[in-house]
């Protein structure tokens, strides 16, 4: 099947051969259809697979057709809601990549950086709006933002939502718009709480899901390297020896560690940035556009962070730390071998993350090859014994019995620590024997 065959309008079609779109993904293919007859959506579906696409396409198309009068002040009648700011950011420009011919306006709002912009976008008038939660709460709360108009609202990766702590303000947001509107809700995972959530607000929704694995994850050449933990970065190193790999997206746990890793990238002189939540939004921005256009060939980032990140051919995906969730490792991966192209995803795994790689393999369905010509093989085989004694146990320290102050023995080491303090003083010459003091001069 092709695009065309969905009835999809000119202006849209265009803009899609444009960017060489002729054959829609199964997600596409499945949702387009229906959010263009109206109905309400539940798509299961991770990232990679095509999902922006696959609710922006109609959602274009249903607006344009339901155009406002002319000369009319634009309102918001799309709201669309992403988790964090590269995500929103890469979810407006595929609306307007999409969205070229079609005269209608879009716009995106986040977090961490002026709000002024954002208010004369507003109120120069717009017909989609991509936002995340906090900020659009902030500006609804200044009464600046009116959500009366909303026909479409896409609530997208809302499991993540839920990881963040964003559900509150998501159904603050939702008590503000029209109960008769067209819900869109896309998920990853559909944990209780999202399931509950998406009981409350579609109706009789249509259900798509698309298996979490096998998509992407099919195209995708994965291997492990079993190395020591205090080995990782010198592994890097001898995977980033590789000149035929241009772009390498490393995954850390931690911000803290992220930032360790382009420490140590730098002193070998390989050109790389970090991205996650404590770095200003520039820094985030410049640090993604840096790495977009190769003039950085490493980018190290946190899961979070690394939402919206879309780049096309990415040669390697490095799991630096192995994710304690199965499906964020299918995130991850999925950055590489976007929408059926191939990719190649390597992990490094210490001894404890053996039991995460075990969780991965049950969810792909099939064994991690694993990296035999290793410079820095794995020596930790075993768990550390529980009767094996720390080299440093304060806890035992502060319990032990204190000496009997009255007792001949302490009283001498105390009279014996005296006597070479005061010896250290007379020889210093910093103050006289108290013996040598007048007497009105003792204490």
């Amino acid at each position: 099947m092709q695009f065309k065959e969905l009835n999809i309008i000119t202006p849209i079609l265009r803009a899609l051969e444009k960017l060489n779109y002729t054959v829609p993904t199964s997600i596409q293919e499945q949702a387009i259809p229906p959010i263009l007859g109206g109905s309400d959506l539940l798509g299961c579906a991770q990232t990679g697979t095509g999902k922006t696409a696959a609710f922006a396409v109609p959602t274009l198309q249903l607006l344009s057709k339901r155009s406002c009068p002319q000369g009319a002040q634009r309102k918001i009648r799309s709201l669309i809601l992403t988790p964090t700011r590269e995500l929103g950011i890469q979810t407006y420009e595929s609306f307007r990549a999409y969205g070229q011919y079609t005269g209608l306006r879009c716009g995106v709002i986040f977090g961490g950086v002026s709000q002024k912009p954002q208010e004369l976008m507003l109120q120069k008038g717009i017909d989609i709006l991509v936002a995340t939660p906090g900020r659009l709460c902030d500006l609804m709360n200044q009464k600046l933002i009116d959500l009366q108009a909303v026909e479409i609202f896409v609530l997208d990766e809302a499991d993540r939502m839920l990881d963040m702590g964003f559900i509150h303000d998501v159904k603050k947001v939702i008590a503000k718009m029209p109960a008769n509107k067209q819900t869109l809700l896309f998920s990853a995972t559909m944990p209780p709480e999202i399931s509950s959530m998406a009981d409350s607000m579609l109706i009789h929704p249509v259900k798509i899901s698309v298996t979490p694995s096998a998509p992407a994850v099919e195209a995708i050449e994965q291997f492990v390297y079993f190395v020591d933990k205090e080995n990782k970065r010198k592994l890097l190193l001898h995977v980033l020896e590789d000149k035929s790999i241009a772009s390498i997206l490393v995954f850390t746990r931690t911000k803290h560690g992220a930032d360790r890793v382009v420490r140590e990238l730098t002193r070998a002189n390989i050109s790389a940035q970090a991205i996650h939540g404590g770095k200003s939004q520039n820094s985030r921005q410049q640090a993604l556009n840096n790495f977009k256009n190769r003039a950085t060939r490493v980018l190290v980032a946190t899961d979070i962070a690394a939402r919206g990140i879309d780049i096309d051919e990415l040669s390697l995906v490095v799991n630096y730390d192995l994710p304690n969730i199965p499906e964020t490792y299918v995130h991850r991966i999925g950055r590489t071998g976007r929408a059926g192209l191939s990719g190649t995803a390597i992990s490094f795994c210490d001894f404890d993350e053996k039991a995460y790689l075990a969780d991965i393999e049950k969810l792909v369905g099939k064994r991690i090859t694993a990296i035999k010509e290793n410079p820095c093989p794995l020596l930790h085989t075993e768990p550390l014994p529980n009767n094996t004694v720390p080299i440093r146990r304060p806890a035992q320290k502060a319990a032990a019995k204190r000496p009997d102050r009255k007792s001949p023995s302490h009283q001498a080491q105390v009279g014996q620590k005296r006597h070479s303090k005061k010896q250290i003083l007379k020889i210093s010459g910093e103050v006289k024997s108290p013996s040598t003091r007048p007497r009105s001069a003792r204490p």
